[in-house]
C-alpha cells in the first residue's frame, strides 16, 4: 500500500465513522424519544417504559463500537501514510482524541449502565470530527524537525488519553447538574428516568478523574523533558505550556476538594467542569489562535 493510498483510505474511513456515529446518535435519540409511559401497578402514577425502544439502544451501542473500529483503522492508516505516529498536527490530534473519547465511553459502558451517555458522546465526537475534516485538515506529511522525537509518542499519546477521559468525566458532571436541578424542582424528566442516581454520577465522575490524573501529570512532565531536548529549557511559560499547567492545577484542586475538604455533588461537579473547560480552551483557542513555540501544529 502506497502512502497516498493509505492517506486517502484514512480519509474515507474517518468520513465513514462520522456517518456511523450519526446513526448511533439517532438510535440513542429514538431510544429516549419513543419510549412510552406505562402505569405503575397499584397506583395512579406512570413510569417511562424503555422496553419498546431497547432494541434501538442496543443498535446505538453497536453503532458506537463499529464507528470506533472504523475510526481506529483510519487513525492507524494516517500514521502509515506518513510513516510516523499520527499526532503531528491538530487534525491528527483531533481524530485521535475523538477515538480516545469514544474508547473511554465504551470502557465505562462495560461496567456501568450508562448507555444514555451515547447521546452526548456521539454528538461531541461528531462535532470534533466535523471540525477536524473541515477546518483543521492538512495533508499527510513528514514531521517538522521540532517534532522528530520519541517524546512525541510519549507526551502526546498520554495527553490524548487523559483528555478523552477528562471529557467523559465532564459529560457525567454536566449530567449530574442537569438532573439535580430537575429533582429539586419538578422531579426527573421522562428522558432521565433510567439514568443512575446522583450519587452514582458524582462518584463515577470522581473516579474517572482520579484514574487519569496521574497520567496527565506524567504528560506535563514528559512535555517539559521534550521541551528541554528540543529548545534547551524545561519550561518557558509558552501559552500552551501555561494552560496545560492550569489544567493540572484545576484538576488537582478538584481532587483535593473531594478528598480533604469533602466536596460532593454540585460543588464538585462545577469544579470538574471548570477544570475541563481549561483543557478545552487549551485545545481549541490556544492551538488555533494562540502564539508561541507550539504553533507548528499545522494550522
Amino acid at each position: 500500500m502506497t502512502s497516498r493510498t493509505a492517506a486517502l483510505l484514512s480519509n474515507d474511513l474517518v468520513y465513514a465513522s462520522m456517518a456511523i456515529f450519526a446513526l448511533a446518535f439517532l438510535a440513542h435519540a429514538i431510544e429516549v424519544a419513543w419510549s412510552v409511559k406505562a402505569p405503575v401497578k397499584g397506583s395512579n402514577k406512570t413510569k417511562l417504559d424503555f422496553n419498546r425502544t431497547a432494541r434501538a439502544g442496543r443498535i446505538g451501542s453497536a453503532m458506537m463500537i463499529l464507528a470506533f473500529l472504523l475510526l481506529f483503522v483510519g487513525v492507524v492508516l494516517r500514521g502509515i501514510s506518513a510513516d510516523r505516529v499520527p499526532w503531528g498536527n491538530m487534525y491528527e490530534f483531533s481524530i485521535t482524541g475523538a477515538l480516545a473519547f469514544t474508547a473511554a465511553y465504551l470502557f465505562v459502558l462495560k461496567k456501568y449502565e450508562l448507555r444514555w451517555l451515547g447521546l452526548p458522546v456521539s454528538i461531541s465526537v461528531l462535532l470534533t470530527l466535523g471540525t477536524a475534516v473541515t477546518i483543521l485538515y492538512v495533508p499527510s506529511a513528514p514531521l517538522v524537525p521540532a517534532l522528530k522525537s520519541i517524546w512525541l509518542t510519549i507526551h502526546v499519546s498520554t495527553a490524548i488519553i487523559s483528555g478523552g477521559v477528562f471529557l467523559l468525566a465532564n459529560c457525567i458532571a454536566a449530567a449530574y447538574l442537569i438532573i439535580e436541578k430537575y429533582e429539586k424542582s419538578t422531579g426527573r424528566p421522562r428522558w432521565a428516568i433510567k439514568l443512575p442516581t446522583l450519587e452514582v454520577l458524582d462518584t463515577l465522575s470522581y473516579r474517572l478523574v482520579a484514574l487519569v490524573f496521574p497520567l496527565w501529570t506524567f504528560s506535563v512532565i514528559a512535555g517539559a523533558i521534550w521541551a528541554e531536548a528540543a529548545w534547551g529549557r524545561y519550561w518557558g511559560w509558552d501559552p500552551k505550556e501555561t494552560w496545560a499547567f492550569i489544567t493540572w492545577v484545576a484538576y488537582a484542586a478538584y481532587l483535593h476538594a473531594r478528598v480533604t475538604v469533602g466536596w460532593r455533588g454540585r460543588k464538585a461537579a462545577w469544579l470538574c467542569l471548570f477544570a475541563g473547560s481549561t483543557f478545552l480552551f487549551n485545545y481549541v483557542y490556544i492551538n488555533i489562535w494562540g502564539t508561541g513555540k507550539h504553533t507548528y501544529s499545522g494550522l
